[in-house]
């Protein structure tokens, strides 16, 4: 592997980054990873009607009930965060 090719793949890594909040970066910690993995599968369920008619009817819920709560869950989804240690 040559050095152009590893700046090149770092350019396009920094890219994605940059463009997408959920590919993460460096500084990101567990909690804030695990809202990103949360709050982008809420959304694909509130975007896939499907997906959604399927929730609805497992829990026996109406659609709109449904969208409803995974909304809620959008806010919080895992928790109040942390207490962070200052050094």
């Amino acid at each position: 592997m040559q050095a152009s090719d590893r700046f090149n793949i770092n350019s396009q890594l920094e890219h994605l980054q940059a463009k997408y909040v959920g590919t993460g970066h460096a500084d990101l910690n567990r909690f804030e990873w695990a809202v990103n993995i949360q709050r982008d599968s809420y959304a694909s369920y509130i975007g896939h009607c499907p997906i959604l008619a399927y929730f609805a009817v497992a829990e026996n819920e109406s659609i709109g009930r449904e969208r409803y709560n995974f909304m809620q869950k959008m806010l919080l989804p895992c928790g109040l965060p942390p207490e962070r240690e200052d050094d």
